[in-house]
């Protein structure tokens, strides 16, 4: 059975099996009433574009150095200055070195003679007292923290651990000299009345 509504809409409608197909005026009314509901719903809106996703935070940026001493130095100079204003080589004509400060002024730093003497034995827990006395006094080490106090433009070194025991803990502010990357300081007089500098130039990677 065909239905023109208007003049203007061809249906055609298809019985299932089993059922009659509307009969008689109210049947084709019924059929056109539907029609009509079906054809007047408003068209579904075509889908937009999908709303940004909220884009993941930044990491917070690194800030600049915060140590104007941050990097790696290497030993340029290890000397005594002697009380009669003598300098003199401390750990030999050509010492070794390495000092090493992070951006937040935590330190580790090696001096030795590149001369020590080898002991006798490879094994280091059967040298002589001479053998000890060489290997420690051609060596200085420690860490701990340092930074430079503006105020009394010192250079201030909180030793945590040290070859030396008796600086375990301490503190040591020492006159300094920074110059680009060199850097120079002087240890706080040693008993015997020497006051040692050590002088060190910072490496830059290309």
């Amino acid at each position: 059975m065909e239905v023109r509504l208007q003049h203007t809409v061809k249906v055609t409608t298809h019985a299932t099996p089993g059922s009659a197909p509307p009969r008689g005026r109210g049947g084709l009314l019924a059929l056109a009433a539907g029609f009509t509901v079906a054809c007047s719903a408003p068209p579904r809106a075509a889908p937009g574009p999908a709303a940004p996703r909220d884009a993941p935070a930044s990491p917070p940026l690194s800030h600049p150095a915060g140590s104007p001493l941050a990097g790696t130095w290497t030993l340029t100079a290890a000397d005594d200055l002697l009380p009669d204003g003598t300098r003199v080589q401390a750990f030999g004509s050509s010492p070794r070195g390495t000092l090493m400060i992070d951006d937040d002024g935590r330190y580790s730093l090696q001096i030795y003679r590149s001369d020590r003497p080898r002991f006798a034995s490879d094994d280091k827990g059967k040298a002589s007292a001479a053998e000890y006395q060489a290997a420690a006094m051609g060596m200085s080490s420690h860490i701990g923290h340092c930074e430079i106090d503006q105020a009394s433009h010192l250079l201030v070194f909180r030793i945590e651990q040290s070859a030396f025991p008796n600086w375990n803990g301490t503190e040591q502010k020492r006159k300094f000299r920074l110059d680009g990357d060199d850097l120079s300081y002087q240890v706080p007089v040693s008993p015997n009345g020497r006051i040692p500098i050590s002088e060190w130039h910072r490496v830059r990677t290309p």
